[in-house]
């Protein structure tokens, strides 16, 4: 096992590329789909389950963890993955898409953001300091520098005004997170949807110096056309030998989309959002478990899938428990998508390998346009 982190890339086809991040705590297959385990967990899943899925990282929410239970009380308890019994790497984000989302909540200066906490009301501050201190203290492997992140469309003074900000502030986290052997420090590239912008943002971030570069600002409101637009460039713009990482993406045409354009990690919350909600992703498309069609149908979820919600339940009866309000329907329908995330990348590493992502692509969309899709 890897005493310090590095990144190696073992196959490219096109833009799309395929490695692996060795950590400390165990070598993470890239593209890499990260399940967001924001309070500590991944919800409605056993850690072991979400291991037996193919996950080789989680990700945790500085912002909630640091409210509840706090930031210390996980130091004192053995750091974060002791206390939610996860032995494999964990990425943490900054908190900063957190605190931008609060609106009315929150004052923005150059020393960070005050806020008061959705819990309680009590005042807080979040600065490129506090983030990076809050991620040590929770015992990340991957850190992600402090940075603001404004909903898209935007003027695009707001946008560059925005970008320069969190480039000051990715200096600042640098200087704060010092030399941790075995952490990483990942910095993000912001700038909208303008090139000029992204480039500058990226250069910024180059000579400060970072483990790891995520493309940030996407996923924001842009549209998958527009986000597609700027991974079109924006990872080209970025480090060839270290890791690019797109935040908080999404469902399975996004993430072929952005592995096709050169992103190694991707995270979402829509896999286990969308199973406690009765919503299931399959090779042919979204299955609404809680339609009356699937009252009397003896079929699994997908005849291909190996996960225990598909080799042991037919959907009438995961119609059934979602109907009746039982927790087991989003336990089974959340492993299922996790497993159903984790087999995508999975393919898409082999196809990468063998020099044939194209026609990986073709099947992948072939089958949603030919199955039996329904509307989210």
């Amino acid at each position: 096992m890897a005493s310090r982190f590095s990144f190696s890339l073992n196959a490219t086809d096109g833009a799309a590329r395929s490695g692996v991040i060795q950590t400390p705590r165990g070598d993470i297959r890239t593209p890499a789909f990260m399940p967001v385990g924001t309070a500590a967990t991944v919800k409605a899943m056993l850690p072991e389950s979400v291991a037996a899925t193919g996950a080789d990282i989680l990700l945790g929410n500085t912002y909630h963890l640091m409210l509840r239970p706090g930031a210390e009380r996980v130091a004192r308890l053995g750091g974060l993955h002791r206390f939610m019994n996860w032995s494999r790497p964990i990425l943490t984000d900054s908190g900063g898409f957190q605190v931008m989302s609060l609106a009315g909540l929150r004052k923005l200066t150059e020393e960070g953001v005050r806020f008061s906490s959705h819990i309680d009301g009590s005042k807080h501050l979040l600065s490129p300091e506090t983030s990076i201190e809050i991620q040590r203290l929770l015992g990340s492997d991957i850190v992600m520098c402090f940075d603001e992140c404004p909903a898209l469309p935007a003027d695009e003074k707001k946008v560059a005004e925005s970008m320069r900000l969190s480039m000051r502030w990715a200096e600042r986290s640098r200087e704060a997170f010092g030399d941790r052997p075995g952490h990483a420090l990942f910095g993000i590239q912001q700038g909208g949807v303008t090139p000029d912008l992204r480039a500058e943002s990226a250069e910024a971030l180059q000579s400060i110096g970072f483990d790891g570069y995520a493309v940030g600002g996407l996923a924001v409101g842009e549209g998958q056309d527009a986000m597609f637009g700027v991974l079109d460039y924006a990872p080209e713009m970025l480090p060839q030998d270290k890791p690019r990482y797109l935040m908080g993406v999404g469902k399975p045409d996004d993430i072929v989309g952005a592995v096709k354009r050169g992103i190694d990690m991707m995270d979402c919350v829509l896999p286990s959002r969308s199973g406690r909600t009765g919503q299931a992703f399959t090779r042919r498309g979204v299955v609404n478990i809680k339609n009356a069609r699937h009252a009397d149908d003896p079929r699994p979820l997908d005849e291909s899938c190996t996960c225990p919600a598909c080799s042991g339940y037919s959907r009438a009866y995961l119609h059934h428990v979602f109907r009746a309000g039982e927790m087991i329907s989003g336990m089974l329908l959340t492993w299922h998508n996790l497993h159903y995330y984790q087999e995508l990348m999975a393919e898409m590493r082999g196809a990468i390998a063998a020099g044939d992502f194209a026609t990986f692509e073709t099947g992948f969309h072939a089958a949603r346009k030919n199955g039996d899709i329904e509307p989210l």
